[in-house]
């Protein structure tokens, strides 16, 4: 019981690093919170976790590794800049568009969106294949393979918590912000992902 509780104290320690980073994730549930509340951070976190779990058990397993794809973070990062490039513009352009943009709804949903910023995150796949396999590691060296649910239930539960608490405080900000405010707040959300998917890029050439 004590090491599980001090393994388990290590776990939230570490993963806080990668939960809370800023990143297109965020950024993207922000945006989805100003419009549909807490609801939209747990359904973004229910994508998230249908990409991490399966990662986390490939890791586990030893399936998935850079030395084994070594073309992998390429690819995922021009992907992943690609898409918020694409997301950012749309959202832009449903902005400008539309005067009552409280009640505007994307085009896709935020379980969805959950899935794609997830999976198509250079940085949360490589935060992963190092410091969170370093966890898995550790767990399966005492638990064996149930380590690897372990790992995944001490930190999956963490991104519940914060995702749906990001989005419900920005759904909250809506009541004090006004339509010209919630615009420029909506395009700078959207250029901080634009932000992101330039970082991609710019990872992969240096």
């Amino acid at each position: 019981m004590i090491q599980i509780l001090e393994f388990a104290v290590v776990v939230i320690a570490i993963s806080a690093s990668g939960v809370m980073a800023p990143g297109p994730l965020f950024a993207a549930n922000v945006s989805y919170g100003l419009r549909d509340g807490a609801k939209s951070g747990i359904k973004m976190a229910v994508g998230h976790a249908i990409v991490e779990f399966p990662l986390i058990v490939l890791l586990g397993i030893g399936v998935f590794s850079l030395e084994t794809f070594p073309e992998f973070r390429i690819l995922i990062s021009i992907l992943g800049a690609i898409t918020l490039f694409v997301f950012a513009i749309l959202q832009i352009k449903t902005v400008l568009q539309n005067k009552k943009n409280h009640t505007t709804k994307p085009k896709q949903g935020a379980l969805i969106s959950g899935i794609i910023f997830s999976a198509l995150n250079p940085f949360f796949i490589i935060w992963w294949l190092t410091i969170g396999f370093k966890l898995i590691s550790d767990a399966m060296l005492i638990w064996a393979f149930s380590g690897i649910i372990v790992v995944f239930l001490l930190h999956i539960w963490m991104d519940f918590v914060w995702l749906g608490g990001v989005s419900f405080l920005a759904s909250k900000s809506t009541q004090i912000l006004s339509n010209r405010n919630y615009k420029a707040l909506m395009i700078g959300l959207s250029l901080i992902l634009i932000y992101f998917g330039i970082t991609f890029l710019v990872d992969i050439i240096s």
